[in-house]
This record gives structure tokens, sequence and C-alpha cells, in this order.
């Protein structure tokens, strides 16, 4: 196997990992939305960290790919990187796309740390990186063939 392959199976198994991680840290983030004391879980906490780590890790395992992509470097040689829109979704806005997910978890993340109850703003930023996430998510690749 050589090294993009390694790489893009490494990136699909996390895309699992995310998916679960994801779920349980909207479910967290609901409950303490319509909680009655709007404080802030353990499990929201815990789900938020953890499901940051794994978009970071996600994110740096797919700049990796990038690098090793040989469709990235056929796009820029032929010209087609923005004019194709499977080229598009593939190298631009999935990256940024998944860029900008991962830094709102990171704020959501720090907010989480220094206060003990939840403002409607995190909620909003969260459900914000998770769209921006199922919008990126290549959910045909993953599932698919």
């Amino acid at each position: 196997m050589d090294t993009f392959n390694i790489i893009r199976e490494a990136h699909k198994g996390f895309g699992y990992l995310i998916l679960v991680a994801a779920l349980v840290f909207i479910v967290a983030l609901l409950m303490a939305m319509f909680g009655y004391s709007g404080k802030i879980s353990k499990l929201l906490k815990k789900s938020t960290l953890f499901t940051m780590i794994l978009f970071h890790l996600q994110f740096l395992i797919g700049i990796a790919m990038l690098v090793f992509s040989p469709g990235l470097k056929a796009a820029l040689e032929s010209g087609t990187l923005m004019s194709d829109s499977y080229n598009r979704v593939t190298f631009v806005e999935h990256p940024f796309s998944m860029l900008v997910a991962a830094i709102l978890l990171t704020i959501i993340n720090k907010y989480l740390k220094k206060n003990e109850t939840l403002a409607l703003k995190v909620v909003f930023m969260g459900v914000l990186a998770l769209l921006l996430f199922g919008y990126a998510f290549p959910w045909a690749k993953v599932f698919g063939a």
C-alpha cells in the first residue's frame, strides 16, 4: 500500500469516530441547553474535548492527505481546481469547512472550561460547527462503496 492510501484509510476511519463523537456532543449540548439549570455538565465538557481532539487529528491527517494527493496535483496542473465542482468541493470547500468547524469547537471548549452555565452563543457555535461538518462530510465516500 502506498502512503496516500494509508493516509486515506486513516482519514476515513477517523470519520466514523467523529460521527459518533459529534452525535454525543450535540446530544450533550442540547441536554444542557434545554435542561432546567443550563449548567454545563461533565458529559458536555468531555464530549466537547474529545470531539475537538478528533477534529484536530482528522484535520492534520487531511492536510497530510492533501500533500500526497495525486488528484490535487492533477487539478493544479490542469488548472481545474476551482472550475471543476468535484475538485473544488474535495480540495477547497471540504478542508476549509472542516477547519472552521475545528476552530469553532476549540472556542466552545475554551468557553466551557471557564464557565459554569451555557450561553446561547455557544449553542449557536456548536450547531454551526456541526452544520459545517455535515455539509462538508463526504457521506457517499464514507458510507458508499
